[in-house]
């Protein structure tokens, strides 16, 4: 009866290694509001749950967050807009790889009236000057995103202090894009926003696109794979696949293929040792 037991405690043994040891076929992606609200994850990924057999399950928050996420070990991937912070994650050894996938741009939106005069301005530093000098009333997330922090990059770039910004006229939302907008359509006011949503965005009211074009507006998205032999437990396998697909010549296709009301939202720019 013991030798029956043994065996049996053997098997069960056996059994639960097996399981243990099978890969997780869902990957934990963090991903930020601007990429999620424009609409392409549900595009695209139902492609990349077919062809791979993985199923992606999205952290949607801004790529602060998402780096932090990493960080502690508690996603599997990043798909991000902030590059500078994206190489330091790597280079401080959170991430074991980092590769660029695709690009759009930021624009400046507001009321139609145009109370700052920043229409059709060329430089986007010019444009923010007048907005502050009119003290026209301006929208940040505030949220330490990948926007917020392209945002606070312009400020600096036109020779504002933007924490000389918090006066009536300049209000930090602490939301995501989406939430942002909102809140600049019911306000009448300007804003930074990426192109993606804006074009996804349906609740407009009075904003109208007033600047872009300008090379520092340029917004750049990167995939990085969560470093597995800091975070043993992260799904680096999936991680690796994700990536894999979103720089083949497929994910890059699909990703250019995606349009909104005739329009193109993303343009795919993988590049080898990107």
């Amino acid at each position: 009866m013991l030798k029956l037991f043994a065996v049996f405690v053997i098997f069960l043994s056996t059994i639960n290694s097996a399981f243990a040891a099978e890969p997780s076929k869902t990957i934990r992606l963090a991903v930020t509001t601007s990429f999620e609200n424009s609409g392409l994850s549900k595009f695209m990924l139902p492609t990349f749950a077919k062809d791979t057999g993985y199923k992606v399950e999205l952290i949607v928050v801004g790529t602060g967050r998402a780096l932090n996420l990493g960080r502690r070990g508690d996603v599997d991937a990043l798909l991000a807009h902030a590059k500078t912070d994206e190489l330091k994650f790597v280079a401080d050894g959170y991430g074991s790889d980092r590769q660029e996938v695709m690009y759009n741009d930021f624009i400046i939106a507001g009321p139609k009236a145009d109370p700052a005069g920043i229409r059709d301005e060329k430089k986007v530093a010019d444009a923010l000057i007048k907005i502050q000098s009119s003290k026209a009333p301006f929208t940040s997330r505030g949220d330490d995103s990948g926007t917020h922090k392209k945002e606070i990059a312009l400020w600096k770039n036109a020779g504002i202090d933007v924490g000389a910004l918090k006066t009536n006229w300049y209000r930090e939302t602490g939301s995501g894009m989406g939430a942002t907008l909102n809140t600049a359509a019911a306000m009448n006011a300007y804003l930074l926003v990426d192109r993606g949503t804006w074009i996804s965005f349906k609740n407009k009211q009075n904003l109208e696109l007033l600047v872009q074009g300008d090379p520092p507006l340029h917004n750049q998205y990167g995939v990085i794979v969560i470093n597995k032999q800091r975070f043993p437990h992260v799904n680096a396998k999936g991680a690796e696949a994700l990536r894999d697909w979103l720089i083949s010549a497929k994910g890059q296709n699909i990703i250019g293929a995606y349009r909104l009301h005739g329009e193109a939202l993303f343009y795919p720019n993988y590049e080898p040792n990107s």
